[in-house]
């Protein structure tokens, strides 16, 4: 009824201002389409460039990257260096390749999430032969921090994670072989290892005394960049290696049943022995995980850390060999021989106790 009683200037401003709010709608709906569309382009190329990063969920605090600007002696650093490790621009060398040296970097900030994953970029290389080189690094999720010692350049002993990339096999003194029949492997070799300050690392046998498993991984002397991948979640221990160029994770290590402590603290380490190498670690990038918990996981405080079946794992099984022919015969011949022997002296004990009997009856 108002728009009729109008006049014919009033109703030409009235459609004029509805085609351009039309219009004006129209344009905003195309141009927020458009800039939707290249945010989604934008993301999805970030994405395809570097298929690890989750910058989200990325914990600065607990990770190391260029230029490091977080590491030294500041009072607002987030880690330390101890010993023979040093700062260029392009890694953190913790060993240089020259004998007799190690080194590490520790988190200054203790670790409270309880679900993590640890990328760790690093390189491995120097002028020794195909075998005559070590002794590897290792990377820590531990109580203590900051201790110079013998397992990979850190304290034995330790209470917490160690993951070991050991890059020469102790147990095989033959330094001409790389291949260790003795225990199956083939070095370097990664392998995980829980501690509870109480079970030791033994150096001389690789370790396998305490290992939860492991894998080969050809990362010395390497063209293209090496990583290696930690996943701690639901009490579920994985670890994976990217080391052939392809960009892929390779499964290590799935192990259910490891139950850490919260409150811990990252680190990275190495040593140098007669042999050696550089051990240079170029990241270390620690990832906050979003797991659904239940009400009773969620009440779950781990104290001290563990294994569940860890005895079963470690339990080797030793299968006793029969006796062969000539060892059978001989040891029925000696066992013939010792009843006679002891025949012949109860005969003779027991004459001599009749003799002494009748004596006493004179």
């Amino acid at each position: 009824m108002l728009f009729s009683t109008m006049n014919k200037s009033n109703r030409f401003r009235m459609s004029s201002f509805k085609i351009f709010y039309l219009m004006f709608n129209q344009r905003n709906i195309h141009e927020l389409t458009c800039r939707f569309a290249v945010v989604l382009l934008l993301t999805c190329q970030c994405l395809a460039d570097d298929g690890y990063e989750m910058d989200d969920f990325l914990k600065r605090e607990y990770s190391l990257t260029k230029p490091y600007q977080g590491l030294g002696s500041s009072s607002s650093s987030y880690w330390d260096l101890m010993g023979n490790a040093m700062i260029t621009t392009e890694h953190v060398r913790l060993t240089p390749d020259l004998q007799s040296r190690q080194g590490a970097v520790w988190s200054r900030v203790p670790c409270f999430l309880r679900d993590w994953e640890l990328q760790v970029h690093f390189k491995i290389h120097g002028h020794g032969k195909k075998n005559l080189n070590g002794d590897g690094m290792a990377l820590w999720y531990t109580k203590e921090r900051m201790q110079i010692g013998p397992v990979f350049g850190n304290m034995n002993l330790f209470t917490g994670l160690g993951v070991f990339v050991d890059t020469y096999p102790n147990e095989n003194k033959n330094h001409e072989k790389k291949y260790n029949p003795s225990t199956q492997r083939v070095f370097p070799y990664v392998s995980g290892m829980v501690g509870n300050g109480t079970l030791a690392y033994e150096h001389d046998r690789d370790g396998q005394s305490t290992e939860l498993g492991g894998c080969t991984a050809l990362v010395r002397n390497i063209p293209h960049d090496t990583f290696l991948l930690i996943r701690y979640t639901k009490n579920r221990l994985t670890i994976q290696i990217d080391v052939d160029g392809k960009q892929e994770w390779r499964d290590c290590l799935d192990l259910p049943g490891v139950r850490l402590p919260q409150g811990y603290f990252f680190g990275a380490s190495s040593v140098t022995g007669d042999l050696s190498d550089n051990h240079d670690l170029i990241s270390m990038k620690l990832y906050q995980l979003t797991v659904e918990r239940t009400q009773e996981e969620e009440e779950e405080e781990e104290l001290i850390p563990s294994v569940d079946n860890f005895e079963h794992l470690n339990k080797v099984e030793v299968q006793e060999e029969g006796m062969s022919g000539v060892q059978l015969f001989f040891t029925i011949v000696f066992s013939v021989i010792g009843i006679f022997v002891l025949g012949v002296v109860a005969v003779v004990m027991y004459g001599r106790w009749k003799e002494n009997s009748r004596k006493r009856f004179y």
